[in-house]
């Protein structure tokens, strides 16, 4: 508002963003949140999504709140032939932060009331550099599941790479590139991460 108290055409359209987005936000109940594995009352998907594949895979709990430009995604593409009807699993009461990105071929579980801070990388799959004819681009390492447990929480810019299971009640620092198991109760940081203290 302007000091005469007249909307600006700045205003108009930021409200009109704000409207926008609240009507483009996929809500439990809707068309496209059936085409979900299963996605439970309350929860939502923030308006624009970076990416969404595979939904047919991917089960959503209850009142999970997924924040906007988050790429969730089952396999890498829309058409792609998926292993499993349950390839990723979100538990109840998560916050997945907004720019963050799950991207799984195999498995990514992630459990209850875990909150990711914004950007946070977690996949199961990673490109391979054992052979210089072939791009690595093309070249894959065999999926490995990726476990979140319970009541964890993953800082701003957190990567987690195949293979990881991090315990329940995990505090990951911002930053860190977790490339190794976390056992529970810990709180963890760097690059690779570390457990500094339980």
């Amino acid at each position: 508002m302007t000091r005469f108290g007249r909307p600006t055409v700045g205003d108009v359209a930021l409200g009109a963003w704000d409207r926008w987005q609240r009507v483009a936000a996929i809500r439990s109940g809707s068309r496209r949140a059936a085409r979900f594995a299963a996605f439970g009352p309350g929860s939502v998907v923030c308006f624009p999504p970076a990416a969404l594949y595979g939904e047919r895979a991917i089960h959503v709990g209850r009142d999970v709140l997924i924040g906007p430009r988050v790429a969730l995604s089952a396999g890498m593409e829309p058409s792609q032939q998926l292993i499993s009807d349950e390839i990723v699993r979100i538990g109840d009461r998560c916050l997945i932060g907004r720019g963050s990105s799950i991207v799984a071929h195999f498995s990514v579980t992630i459990g209850q009331d875990v909150f990711f801070g914004p950007n946070v990388y977690v996949t199961d799959q990673n490109h391979a550099v054992e052979r210089a004819d072939v791009p690595i681009g093309l070249q894959a390492e065999p999926e490995r599941p990726v476990v979140i447990g319970d009541g964890s929480w993953l800082g701003t810019n957190v990567v987690v790479l195949p293979g990881v299971t991090i315990g329940r009640q995990v505090a990951v620092g911002a930053g860190s590139v977790v490339t190794a198991d976390l056992p529970d109760h810990t709180v963890a940081a760097g690059a690779p991460a570390r457990a500094l203290r339980r």
